[in-house]
């Protein structure tokens, strides 16, 4: 049975002073019924700046790993894609670093077999579009959970399949704690929808950016909150903090 990520025990991260955001003046979080392109190609467009706002070690190189590098590497596996024990421990590493930081799933996908993790994702991307079947495939790999296999099937393919993110998942679906098959499906489908909805003939909008957007609109709206707060702090706690670093 695959043990699945999502079920671990957070990790608590020692006390830090918050990164600055770099939208200080962005209005407010957008809300997932909003149909205006404006604002969520606003947001988009924040994606990087933000990665690098977040000051996370190794955080701007495995993203430009997962956006750029991987879809190409998976791309040109064509008619036969599949994802490598190496790959995929570097998704894992994207995913773990953009979000909550849990090490035991690490140590589990960097110790698959080279051979299982290739016939697992093999067969997962060509199950596509059916996401269900391509999840199923994927979650028998030990570590991987549908919420890591969402990520890899975005990585191949972005117009179908959406990282089931936690900042995502609470816009779209309003949870972000049940990480079940069953809950990403309704939370693809509803994301399958926005980009339709958001699309025009001369813009295309994917699931994926989709969830990018919406990522943004999270993260800038904590850090914006975060500044505020440290803003309004005496000077003296303000030394404190900056003391913890």
């Amino acid at each position: 049975m695959a043990i699945q990520e999502e079920d671990e025990e957070k990790t608590r991260q020692p006390e830090q002073s918050p990164p600055i955001s770099p939208h200080l003046d962005l209005r407010r979080q957008i809300e997932f019924s909003s149909s205006d392109a404006t604002i969520w190609k606003e947001s988009l467009s924040s994606y990087e700046a933000l990665i690098k706002a977040l000051e996370k070690p190794n955080l701007i190189p495995l993203d430009h790993f997962y956006r750029n590098q991987l879809p190409i590497l998976l791309r040109e596996r064509n008619p036969n894609p599949y994802i490598t024990t190496d790959e995929l421990s570097k998704l894992v590493q994207w995913k773990l670093t953009r979000g909550k930081w849990r090490p035991r799933l690490l140590s589990f996908v960097s110790s698959l077999n080279e051979a299982v993790v290739r016939e697992a994702s093999q067969k997962a991307f060509l199950s596509l579009p059916d996401i269900a079947k391509a999840i199923e495939d994927l979650t028998v790999l030990k570590g991987v959970g549908p919420a890591t296999a969402s990520a890899v099937l975005a990585a191949y393919a972005p117009d179908v399949a959406p990282f089931m993110s936690d900042e995502a998942m609470e816009a779209a679906v309003g949870d972000s704690k049940d990480y079940s098959l069953k809950r990403y499906l309704v939370f693809a489908k509803k994301m399958q929808a926005k980009a339709k909805e958001l699309s025009t003939q001369e813009e295309l909008f994917t699931p994926s950016d989709v969830e990018r957007a919406l990522w943004s609109s999270a993260i800038d709206a904590k850090l914006d909150t975060s500044s505020r707060k440290l803003a309004e702090l005496p000077l003296d706690k303000k030394s404190k903090r900056k003391r913890k670093r």
